[in-house]
């Protein structure tokens, strides 16, 4: 293997596939309950975000302009910040985690023969939806992912988000 075949395995954070990712979660591999993919957790957010432009647009309008750019862009990212840390801290998933069949649950990662934490199905309450909504409204958190595939936000956290 090359010097620069290390790099690349490194930056991205080690083998993954079926059978590794999620695995030190205790997540299992298909179903309910596991790893949510990236198409998923991107369609969510998309989602959200529409969500909040259009509410922004509609209470805060800037301009005159087509619907979606109107609105305060620091009244649409109040108002996403607002939407993650209620809806994730009360019910464990936001309006876009809802439709795509995404939720968050609380996570530990099992230690050298530890188990993870059981999902007892609860939200993961307001104290982990506030740390994970503050890193993910900061962006850069979330798109440096371990390789579990969970964003920094998720992992300082110590949640994950996972297919219903």
């Amino acid at each position: 293997m090359t010097s620069r075949d290390n790099m690349g395995s490194w930056l991205e954070g080690g083998p993954t596939g079926p059978d590794q990712s999620g695995r030190r979660l205790g997540l299992p591999e298909d179903g309910p309950g596991s790893r949510a993919d990236l198409g998923r957790r991107v369609g969510a957010l998309a989602i959200d975000w529409v969500a909040c432009l259009a509410i922004s647009a509609a209470f805060f309008p800037t301009s005159t302009g087509a619907w979606l750019t109107r609105g305060s862009s620091g009244a649409t990212l109040l108002i996403f910040a607002i939407e993650n840390l209620l809806l994730i801290g009360s019910l464990g998933f936001s309006f876009g985690h809802r439709l795509v069949g995404l939720r968050v649950r609380r996570m530990l990662i099992a230690t050298e023969g530890g188990a993870a934490e059981p999902d007892d199905g609860r939200a993961p309450g307001f104290g982990r939806a506030l740390i994970r909504t503050v890193l993910l409204c900061l962006v850069v958190p979330a798109v440096v992912w371990d390789s579990d595939g969970r964003g920094l936000h998720d992992r300082l956290a110590g949640t994950a988000i996972v297919r219903r």
